[in-house]
């Protein structure tokens, strides 16, 4: 598999997690239903922030591990499959759905702070940083650091478009989310099936490369 498919299918996988409702997503709907449209792009701007903190993370992490213990390398691409399998499977059983409520700060400023501050204590973006990236930062794409920054201008992007369309949806019309369950739960659901396949090919490519 070459760097632009890698690109794509992580591209894909992200924009399904992202897309799926969660801490961030319902942060930003409270701010957007509680305090109009400027405050739910507050709150996103802040999330974007933590998502591109996360991706530095990740690149980190993954960079030292493939140079100081290179022969973990295989064996936490499969655990991280393992772990997406998991999750997928959580998806495709559950029935999630948005409400209405959630944190709401008093200002623009605070709400992107908040949002800052949630995505970066959302244990989820630290699963999916551990679980994914070493399946998609690889030695043989090129230095790190620079398929590192496009994965993370892709995850900035995507959330920028996700939830901020969000934002400006529910600032315009509240009864448009909160009374639509039915798209939320096959959203989720069409996620964890995307989840489920994603890991089962990953684990595919980790285990005939090992």
């Amino acid at each position: 598999m070459g760097y632009a498919e890698n690109l794509w299918l992580f591209f894909i996988l992200l924009f399904g997690i992202i897309a799926v409702p969660g801490l961030d997503m319902l942060f930003v709907l409270a701010n957007a239903l509680t305090g109009g449209i400027n405050r739910g792009l507050a709150a996103t701007a802040g999330i974007m922030l933590g998502g591109a903190v996360h991706t530095l993370n990740g690149a980190v992490g993954v960079g030292l591990l493939m140079h100081f213990v290179p022969v973990l390398f295989t064996p936490l691409l499969v655990a991280g499959a393992a772990y997406m399998a998991y999750i997928g499977i959580a998806l495709m059983r559950s029935s999630i759905v948005v409400g209405d409520g959630g944190p709401a700060g008093s200002s623009a400023w605070k709400a992107f702070r908040q949002g800052l501050v949630t995505c970066l204590i959302n244990p989820k973006a630290y699963l999916f940083i551990l679980a994914v990236y070493p399946q998609f930062l690889k030695p043989n794409y090129g230095p790190i650091w620079m398929q590192a920054t496009v994965m993370g201008l892709l995850t900035v992007a995507t959330q920028a478009v996700i939830y901020g369309g969000l934002a400006i949806s529910a600032g315009r019309s509240r009864t448009l989310l909160v009374d639509n369950p039915r798209a939320t739960v096959l959203a989720g659901r069409a996620a964890g099936l995307l989840l489920f396949a994603v890991s089962l090919f990953t684990a595919w490519e980790g285990l005939r490369a090992a």
